[in-house]
């Protein structure tokens, strides 16, 4: 397993993408009902977005506190951001759901918010180094 030392950029830039992911996770699995309407997205969807997105605020967290990473995770963090991102776009783009003008903001906004946390993985990513094949311990943390 190829492994780096993450930057505090990308421990920072992971902290980040994990608080998005919690406060906006629990505002869609709370409140899908009454923002339905004003955004024109179904309650269902909205409910669904927000479940999704608080399992991955608890592993984003949990990458944010290591200082050693797996390549392979970042590889799928930036990878899973991207295809939100696109996801997004295609949510408009494609007529699945007819948005009001502010849920077309809102999907625009948090494609876009989602596209600087991305962009910030990815400096941070790449200011880390790699860090020579570790021994784990039973907890996988390094022993090195």
């Amino acid at each position: 397993m190829s492994l780096i030392q993450s930057s505090p950029l990308l421990r920072k830039a992971l902290a980040l993408d994990a608080a998005a992911c919690a406060g906006v996770g629990l505002l869609l699995a709370m409140a899908a009902g009454p923002l339905s309407a004003p955004l024109g997205l179904p309650e269902s969807f909205l409910r669904g977005a927000g479940i999704i997105l608080l399992p991955c605020a608890v592993l984003l967290g949990f990458l944010a506190s290591r200082r050693v990473l797996p390549r392979f995770a970042i590889y799928a963090v930036i990878g899973i951001n991207l295809v939100w991102i696109v996801d997004s776009i295609a949510i408009l783009l494609m007529g699945w759901f007819a948005p009001t003008g502010l849920g077309i903001a809102f999907v625009l906004a948090q494609a876009v918010a989602v596209a600087v946390v991305t962009e910030l993985e990815v400096i941070g990513f790449r200011r880390s180094s790699a860090q020579p094949e570790a021994v784990l311990g039973t907890d996988g943390a390094s022993l090195r």
